[in-house]
């Protein structure tokens, strides 16, 4: 994953695309709505969120494709299995300490293509989270649309015709809530995160397991429990406990 610094005075400006970018954005997104399709049939709903959404993508994009709800471990790599498709690592992941855990399945050896669902109900702040960055649906991606969203950098990213806008966020996080459909609070939260971990430095989550193959994502997940309260607590909130 690359490392992008907040921005800390972000112009307006608008950015257009050279033909090489569209080609490489039409790329990521037909893979993106291939991994999506296969998900589809089975009856798994998904998103795919980010650049891929927003338009802003480059050369190393990741495809994040997300399904929004609890799932069985098992149901998803038959669906993977059955489809050809080789999973390269699975890792649960809980952000913070508050955060609900996820499980992440990476297709590709660089970990670029990866298909994640949340452990637990997600709370509505987190599903917010991923509108916040850009979000689209199967039928949206098959259509061509583009969503706004804010990158990494801070910095809030309006498709257009030509490219994409850019506009600043701190400073402005009611009109950034307005344009991307979430609430303030969601903006002011992110921008708090991202700014935070733009001074301290620091990139990592605050749980990680690599799960070994020897493992279901749920066995894995009811060891590190015995061992985390904060797990524990997350997982009692929703009632898994």
């Amino acid at each position: 994953m690359v490392r992008e610094k907040v921005e800390k005075r972000p112009e307006y400006r608008e950015v257009e695309y050279t033909p090489d970018h569209w080609m490489l954005l039409a790329e990521l997104r037909r893979t993106a709505g291939k991994l999506m399709s296969v998900l589809a049939s089975r009856g798994l709903y998904s998103v795919v969120h980010g650049s891929i959404a927003r338009g802003d993508v480059h050369e190393k994009s990741d495809i994040d494709v997300f399904i929004p709800y609890v799932i069985s471990s098992f149901k998803l790599e038959q669906v993977l299995e059955d489809a050809g498709l080789k999973v390269y690592s699975r890792t649960i992941i809980m952000a913070t300490p508050q955060s609900t855990p996820k499980a992440y399945y990476a297709l590709d050896p660089e970990e670029r293509v990866v298909i994640s669902y949340p452990l637990a109900k997600l709370k509505p702040r987190e599903i917010e989270f991923y509108k916040f960055g850009g979000m689209l649906e199967l039928e949206e991606l098959e259509r061509g649309v583009r969503k706004p969203g804010v990158n990494k950098k801070l910095v809030l990213i309006v498709p257009s015709e030509k490219g994409h806008l850019e506009a600043p966020v701190i400073g402005f996080e009611s009109y950034v809530a307005r344009v991307v459909g979430v609430s303030v609070d969601t903006v002011l939260e992110r921008v708090r995160v991202l700014t935070r971990r733009d001074e301290v430095g620091r990139t990592g989550v605050f749980l990680k397991i690599n799960v070994p193959s020897t493992l279901s994502i749920e066995e894995a997940l009811a060891e590190e429990t015995t061992r985390n309260q904060y797990l524990r607590r997350a997982l009692a909130e929703a009632d898994l406990l």
